[in-house]
C-alpha cells in the first residue's frame, strides 16, 4: 500500500491566477508529497508538452500523476494515474501501466469504492465531500460519513476533494481521510503557497 498524507495538488488551468508551472513549484516548496495533472481542455499534443514539464519538476520530490489519461501517463513516465467513474477500468490501466505504477479512483458511494478496490486500486478519492463548484459535474455532496466508512472498509489510502476549504478542512481529516485537495482555495488564491502551507498544518495539528 502507498504512504500518502497531507496536501494533495492538483492542477487547475482555468482557475489558476498564476499558471500550473507556477502552481506546481509552489507545491514543491511547501513540501507537498503528490501533484496530479488535470488538464481537461488542451489537445493530446499540448498536455503531453506540459505534462511532461511538470513530470521534471516533481522528479524526485513528489510522485506526479495524470488525470483521466493514460497514454499521457506513459509518455512521461509519470508515477501513475487517477481514473474517474467514466475513464478505463482499472483492471485494464493496470495492465497498460504495469505493477509499479499508482493507480487512484474517485469513488462517490462505497459500492463504486469497493469494486476498484477489488480491482487494484491503490488508493481511493471521495468526491465530492461537500458542495463545490469547481468541477460541474462532481455529483451530490457524500458528506464525511462516507469517508469514515471507507476509512474503516477498504484499507487504501483515502483522499478527500470536493468543497474543502481552510474552515471544513479538520473534520475531513478526523473524519480519516489521509489526503485532501482544495482546488479553488489554493490556485485562485494570490498565495497558493501560503495556502497550501495552511492546509498542510491542519494535518501536522489534526491527523
Amino acid at each position: 500500500m502507498i504512504a500518502i498524507e497531507g496536501y494533495y495538488f492538483i492542477t487547475d488551468p482555468a482557475l489558476s491566477r498564476h499558471g500550473n508551472i507556477f502552481d506546481v513549484k509552489a507545491a514543491l516548496k511547501a513540501k507537498v508529497k503528490i501533484v496530479q495533472y488535470r488538464q481537461k481542455s488542451a489537445q493530446t499534443r499540448a498536455m503531453y508538452g506540459q505534462a511532461l514539464t511538470l513530470r521534471r519538476l516533481c522528479q524526485d520530490l513528489a510522485l506526479f500523476l495524470v488525470n483521466d489519461r493514460v497514454d499521457i501517463a506513459l509518455a512521461v513516465d509519470a508515477d501513475g494515474v487517477h481514473l474517474g467513474q467514466g475513464d478505463l477500468p482499472v483492471r485494464t490501466a493496470r495492465k497498460l501501466l504495469g505493477k509499479k505504477k499508482i493507480i487512484g479512483v474517485t469513488s462517490h458511494n462505497l459500492k463504486e469504492a469497493g469494486q476498484a478496490c477489488r480491482e487494484g486500486a491503490d488508493y481511493m478519492a471521495i468526491s465530492p465531500v461537500f458542495a463545490t463548484t469547481t468541477k460541474k459535474d462532481a455529483g451530490s455532496p457524500c458528506g464525511l460519513d462516507l469517508i469514515r466508512l471507507a476509512h474503516k472498509t477498504l484499507g487504501l489510502p483515502i483522499v478527500a476533494i470536493g468543497g474543502i476549504n481552510l474552515d471544513n478542512a479538520a473534520s475531513v481529516v478526523t473524519a480519516g481521510s489521509d489526503c485532501l485537495c482544495a482546488i479553488s482555495a489554493v490556485v485562485a488564491n494570490p498565495d497558493p503557497y501560503r495556502q497550501m502551507l495552511r492546509f498542510q498544518k491542519i494535518f501536522k495539528k489534526h491527523g
